[in-house]
């Protein structure tokens, strides 16, 4: 196959079917054909990245998703970023997530920065 920009879902779908022979003739990954599978690959990945974007999830769905995974309750948090009515105010979406608790929340919870400044 002629490697060459994606610009249709047609170009997309030959480009897959191509992809999928490649796995399937087990090519090595440092051969010739290797080479042009893994720039088929990233071909591949910037069409997705185009057409079919995963959007970041809400910063406080996210927030609440690390603290689960954690094993955190609210009343955790309290030393972090404010009182108890604070802190529900800020999962509860009442008040505003500021930068510096943005930051908290990366620094402390991990959570991506991205997806808190989304």
């Amino acid at each position: 196959m002629k490697l060459k920009p994606i610009k249709t879902n047609k170009d997309y779908e030959a480009m897959l079917e191509w992809v999928d022979e490649q796995f399937n003739k087990k090519v090595k990954r440092n051969s010739p054909d290797g080479e042009q599978l893994q720039i088929a690959l990233l071909l591949i990945k910037q069409y997705e990245d185009v057409h079919y974007a995963i959007p970041f999830p809400n910063a406080i769905d996210a927030v609440k998703l690390k603290m689960e995974e954690l094993g955190l309750k609210n009343k955790d948090l309290i030393g972090m970023i404010g009182s108890k009515g604070h802190v529900s105010a800020i999962l509860n979406r009442k008040k505003p997530m500021t930068l510096e608790i943005a930051k908290m929340f990366h620094r402390e919870l991990g959570v991506p920065a991205e997806v808190l400044l989304s």
